[in-house]
């Protein structure tokens, strides 16, 4: 196992951002099977849910203060949860198997949980951060 730390340059390099695109990836090629009815409704719905997922976690990344970015990190999980009732309504329209609703309810709640690892470790890096300038100002930047 490498235990060796990487350096977080951008969103892009945050595991919950990755995962979060996958779940965007599975949704939006899910949603292709839908009746046509359901574009602008449910499939649109879903649709914008799951990249809202992504979307806050690049957004909070880039705002440079641990609490704005815990912030869009609970509207990355008010997303998420809007996902995850959206798909009982496929499930209940008939849309989708019940295995298929098991499966990405799964995909979700193991999505949930790395989100909420996350946000516990922006919680504990806000507490331990002690604004030090000269060293703010002096340090070598491991991304360029």
């Amino acid at each position: 196992m490498n235990n060796k730390k990487s350096n977080i340059c951008s969103f892009e390099d945050l595991k919950v951002w990755k995962y979060a695109r996958k779940i965007q990836q599975e949704v939006a090629k899910l949603v292709k099977r839908f009746p046509k009815e359901e574009k602008y409704r449910l499939t649109d719905q879903m649709i914008r849910s799951s990249r809202s997922v992504s979307r806050n976690i690049a957004e909070g990344y880039g705002r440079y203060h641990y609490q704005e970015n815990i912030q869009f990190c609970r509207q990355s999980r008010g997303s998420l949860s809007e996902l995850k009732n959206e798909l009982y309504t496929a499930y209940e329209e008939k849309y989708i198997s019940k295995e298929k609703l098991n499966k990405m309810r799964e995909r979700v709640e193991e999505y949930n949980r790395l989100l909420n690892g996350y946000i516990r470790y922006l919680k504990k890096a806000k507490k331990e951060f002690k604004t030090q300038e000269p060293d703010l100002i002096y340090e070598a930047d491991p991304c360029n």
